[in-house]
C-alpha cells in the first residue's frame, strides 16, 4: 500500500464530473437525523448516494433513513471510528463527504465540496467550522469561535495539518483508500476524524474554508463531564498518533519540506 502523501488523488467518473458521496454515522439520533436528510434532499446538486451507518439504534433511525431514500449499512461494532470507517469503505463516489446525524448543512454543501475538489486536483481534504444553534443565544458565538480555535488551531498545530472535522467534512476516496487499513476502528475513545488526518500525515494537502459552515448542536457544552470527555479523547488520539507516525515537531519538519525523521529511526 502506498503511504498517504503519495496517494492518488483520485479521478472523476465517466461524465468528467466528481462523484459525492454523504456518509452519516447515527446511533440512536432519529429526529436529529431526519432534519439531517432533509438538508440534504434540498441540496442545489445531491450527491450520488446518502449513505446512513447505523451503529447499534434500538430507535428508528434506520427506518428514518431508508424513508428518505439512504442506503442503510449496518456497523455492529460500536464507536464512531468503525462507523465511520465502514461508511468510507461502502461509499462509491470518488469525493466521500461526512457529516453528522446532527449536522445542518446549508443547501450548496454537496456543490460547493464538488466544485472545491475539481477545481483542485492536489485537494486531499476539505473541512469547514460549525455554529451551535441550540445554545442560548448569548453563547452561540463565543462557544463556536472557541470549538473552532481549539480543534482548527490547537489540533492543526499538534499535527501539523488542518484536522479533519466529522460533522463537516470531504475526502477523496483514494485517499481513504491508501490508509484504511491503518486507521482506528476498534477503540471507540478514540477521535476517528483526528485520527484519520493524522495517517493523512502532514503533507496531504488538506484545506480549512471558513465559509463552509454547517449548524451541529452543542452536546460537549451541555455538561463539564462532556467537555472534559471530548478532550480527553482528543489528547488520547494525538498521543496514540504522535508514537505511530511521529511527534508534533517531526511532523512540522516533514510538512516544511525536511526530511522524514520517523523513517530514519532504527
Amino acid at each position: 500500500m502506498r503511504a498517504p502523501d503519495e496517494a492518488s488523488t483520485g479521478g472523476a467518473s465517466a461524465g468528467g464530473r466528481e462523484r459525492v458521496s454523504v456518509v452519516i454515522p447515527v446511533l440512536d439520533d432519529a429526529p436529529a437525523l431526519r432534519r439531517c436528510l432533509e438538508h440534504l434532499a434540498a441540496q442545489t446538486e445531491p450527491p450520488l448516494e446518502v449513505v446512513v451507518v447505523d451503529n447499534g439504534s434500538v430507535d428508528d433511525s434506520a427506518a428514518v433513513a431508508r424513508a428518505a431514500g439512504a442506503r442503510v449499512v449496518a456497523e455492529p461494532t460500536r464507536g464512531i471510528p468503525a462507523a465511520a470507517a465502514r461508511g468510507y469503505d461502502e461509499a462509491r463516489g470518488e469525493i466521500i463527504a461526512r457529516c453528522d446525524a446532527d449536522s445542518v448543512v446549508p443547501d450548496d454543501w454537496v456543490e460547493r465540496i464538488r466544485t472545491a475538489f475539481e477545481d483542485d486536483p492536489s485537494l486531499v481534504g476539505l473541512t469547514g467550522p460549525g455554529r451551535f444553534h441550540d445554545l442560548p443565544k448569548r453563547w452561540t458565538a463565543v462557544a463556536s469561535a472557541a470549538y473552532a480555535l481549539g480543534t482548527f488551531v490547537g489540533g492543526g498545530a499538534a499535527i501539523a495539518n488542518v484536522p479533519l472535522w466529522g460533522s463537516n467534512m470531504a475526502l477523496r476516496r483514494a485517499a481513504w483508500e491508501a490508509v484504511s487499513a491503518r486507521v482506528e476502528r476498534a477503540d471507540p475513545a478514540v477521535h476517528d476524524d483526528l485520527d484519520l488526518t493524522m495517517h493523512l500525515g502532514p503533507r496531504a494537502r488538506i484545506r480549512f474554508d471558513p465559509s463552509l459552515r454547517v449548524g451541529v448542536e452543542g452536546r460537549m457544552f451541555r455538561s463539564r463531564a462532556a467537555a472534559r470527555g471530548r478532550i480527553r479523547v482528543a489528547m488520547r488520539t494525538f498521543r496514540r498518533g504522535w508514537a505511530t507516525g511521529g511527534s508534533a515537531g517531526r511532523r512540522w519538519v516533514l510538512r516544511v519540506g525536511g526530511p522524514d525523521l520517523t523513517r530514519a529511526r532504527p
